[in-house]
């Protein structure tokens, strides 16, 4: 008989470990014993902790859960200490409790739960990740390579058990405008501000008439600006950041593409890897979805969904408003919720007959050209 993984004590005792983004050590330590203690063959990549057995076998879909055990600092406004968890009835308060403690218990308490009875049906992994809060090169990316194709992936992050079936990416730009120094009371040089001005207009400017089924417009916001050396010098040299909101239709290199047309600045992207996604409509993911009666959308924020090359769905208990938030906390109730649903998905996906996407089909966006 499988034995029962007790979440919601694994849930308490996993939060008062603190493990902010790469300082996950310890409370990968404590989850490797446990999951060991549970019978569980555990390959440790970094901090992150990978179980199942990546060996890719015929005839069998590859499914694989994902949580990350990793939270941000704590916010301002706790009244409690945030890394003392504490339970009042129902209620679990603590740091990474709602993001993504649920998810990584729940998941837990699945994967140990289904991984003997569906066998012989789907090849079955979890992995716990870390540095998922900072998108850190030491998390998700350093694992995934070494486990083949995978035919799905549920990410678990707080949607209210409902399944985020799309997801925007980000990409940040550096720009950068040059003049010509010169004295103010002279009318010398040529202003950096005012050419930079102009770049910023077009960005504020710019239209997209290719909707999305799940997601909002994409998105292009100057955040930050910043010139000159004295108040009555003429800047040569204007930068400022923006802040690219991507989405299925319009992927950060079409962005990138379309922002570069209508400046006269220097742009430069710190990373496109964090991409949007979006689950083609004839993926079997989608008919699991609505076999167990859930109601798929399109989610604004961001997760590691946005680094996995596979079709992915983005489910968990809890509610991503709470997220970061001083008094963060996830329900008893809704980590029965979690771990219930999980196991009906699992057990759809195994019944599943349909032919949907060819096994361990890579997960692009829809639209990556301009």
């Amino acid at each position: 008989m499988t034995r029962e993984v007790p979440y919601i004590d694994l849930l308490m005792e996993m939060l008062s470990i603190p493990a902010t983004s790469r300082k996950e050590k310890e409370r990968s330590d404590f989850l490797e014993r446990r999951l060991q203690g549970f019978g569980s063959v555990v390959t440790r990549i970094h901090n992150n902790l990978l179980v199942g057995d990546p060996g890719i076998s015929k005839g069998r879909r590859r499914v694989m859960m994902n949580s990350h055990m990793d939270t941000v600092s704590p916010a301002e406004g706790w009244e409690s200490d945030p890394f003392k968890p504490s339970r009042q009835g129902g209620k679990i308060t603590g740091l990474g409790s709602n993001d993504a403690g649920a998810s990584v218990v729940t998941m837990i308490a699945a994967y140990h739960k289904m991984k003997p009875l569906l066998e012989k049906q789907i090849d079955l992994m979890l992995l716990i990740s870390a540095e998922e809060e900072i998108s850190g090169a030491n998390g998700i990316s350093s694992v995934l390579d070494r486990v083949g194709p995978l035919d799905a992936v549920i990410v678990g992050e707080p949607t209210g058990m409902q399944p985020a079936v799309a997801e925007r990416g980000l990409m940040v730009l550096d720009g950068e405008v040059r003049g010509k120094a010169g004295h103010a009371a002279r009318n010398e040089g040529i202003n950096a501000i005012f050419l930079a001005l102009k770049d910023v207009e077009a960005i504020a400017g710019l239209e997209f008439r290719e909707a999305s089924q799940w997601l909002p417009l994409p998105g292009a916001q100057v955040t930050m600006i910043s010139a000159g050396t004295g108040h009555n010098v003429v800047p040569d040299i204007c930068r400022f950041v923006v802040d690219v909101r991507s989405n299925d239709r319009y992927g950060n290199e079409a962005m990138l593409e379309l922002i570069r047309a209508v400046c006269k600045a220097d742009l430069t992207p710190r990373s496109t890897r964090l991409k949007p996604s979006c689950l083609p409509v004839d993926h079997f993911l989608m008919e699991v979805i609505k076999s167990c009666g859930l109601v798929p959308f399109g989610s604004s924020t961001l997760s590691d969904m946005a680094l996995i090359p596979f079709s992915s769905v983005k489910i968990g208990p809890g509610d991503s408003a709470r997220s970061h938030a001083a008094g963060e906390y996830i329900m008893t109730g809704e980590l029965e919720q979690g771990v219930n649903l999980y196991c009906r998905l699992l057990e759809s996906i195994s019944e599943f007959k349909g032919s949907g996407r060819s096994p361990g089909e890579v997960h692009q966006p829809l639209n990556e050209k301009s």
